[in-house]
């Protein structure tokens, strides 16, 4: 059973940092790419990251410079470093990740960027 559980979202100001977690179990963790989405209210949800197996990295634009993903593969997580924040990132932040022929989703984290 596939499993992908978001933590460390939370209420700061803008400038402020945050790191978000993702832990994945029921899939081989190493060899799949993750990603992070956002969605605000009112708006669709949009891909925030991706992180391949091999490590190789992708931003939105409005979030390069800002935001870092990585993985540590020895604990099954992505990490979504997210520095710099501004009110215009506040939203629901989804993991996703493609295990055989499906997408699996985390339940969602919320964090709320007040100016």
């Amino acid at each position: 059973q596939v499993q992908l559980v978001e933590s460390g979202g939370g209420l700061v100001q803008a400038g402020k940092s945050l790191r978000l977690s993702c832990a994945a179990s029921g899939i081989v963790f190493r060899i799949v790419a993750m990603n992070w989405y956002r969605q605000a209210p009112g708006k669709q949800r949009e891909l925030v990251a991706t992180i391949t197996g091999g490590g190789s990295t992708n931003y939105a634009d409005s979030v390069k410079g800002r935001f870092t993903i990585s993985r540590d593969n020895a604990k099954n997580t992505v990490y979504l470093q997210m520095n710099s924040l501004k009110p215009e990132d506040t939203a629901v932040y989804y993991c996703r990740t493609t295990w055989g022929t499906r997408d699996y989703w985390g339940q969602g984290t919320q964090v709320t960027v007040s100016s």
